[in-house]
C-alpha cells in the first residue's frame, strides 16, 4: 500500500469511528483528532492521528513533541514552513512528507501564505499512555 493511500484509509477511518471536537494547541492552529488505535502487534504502542488546519498566516507556537512519538507529517494542502531539532527551515507543499524523531523539538510550523489556508495530516506512534502529544515551550 502507498504512502497516500494509508493516509487515505485513515481518513476514511477516522471519519466512521472519530467523533471528537476539534481543539487549539496554543498557536493559530486548530488540531482536530482524525483517528485513535492500540497497535495489536506492538504492545503499549498506539498510532494516532490528527490534522492541523492553519489559516493564512496561522502558526504553530515553538513546542516538543511527545518523548515516545515517531511522527510522520503529510502536508494535505498549501504549504507548510517547518524547522525540527536543529535541522534546516523548509517549506514542504501539498502531496510533500517529512518524519520527526520521538521527543522532536518544533520551533517553526506555519502557513507561508497569507491568503490561503494550510492542512496536514500528523500520525503519531507513541506509548499508549502518552496522552501529551505537543507541550508548548516556554
Amino acid at each position: 500500500m502507498t504512502i497516500p493511500r494509508t493516509i487515505a484509509t485513515l481518513g476514511l477511518f477516522a471519519i466512521l469511528s472519530c467523533t471528537a471536537p476539534a481543539f487549539a494547541h496554543g498557536g493559530d492552529e486548530t488540531v482536530t483528532p482524525n483517528f485513535e488505535q492500540t497497535i495489536p502487534n506492538l504492545p503499549g504502542k498506539s498510532l494516532i492521528a490528527v490534522e492541523v488546519d492553519y489559516p493564512p498566516g496561522g502558526a504553530s507556537v515553538p513546542h516538543v513533541h511527545a518523548k515516545s512519538g515517531f511522527i510522520y507529517a503529510y502536508v494535505v494542502s498549501g504549504s507548510i514552513e517547518s524547522k525540527v531539532n536543529e535541522g534546516k527551515t523548509k517549506v514542504y507543499k501539498a502531496g510533500e512528507s517529512w518524519s520527526e524523531p520521538p521527543g522532536a523539538r518544533h520551533s517553526i510550523s506555519r502557513n507561508t501564505s497569507e491568503t490561503e489556508p494550510a492542512k496536514l495530516l500528523a500520525v503519531f506512534v507513541v506509548d499508549t499512555d502518552d496522552k501529551a502529544l505537543t507541550t508548548p515551550i516556554k
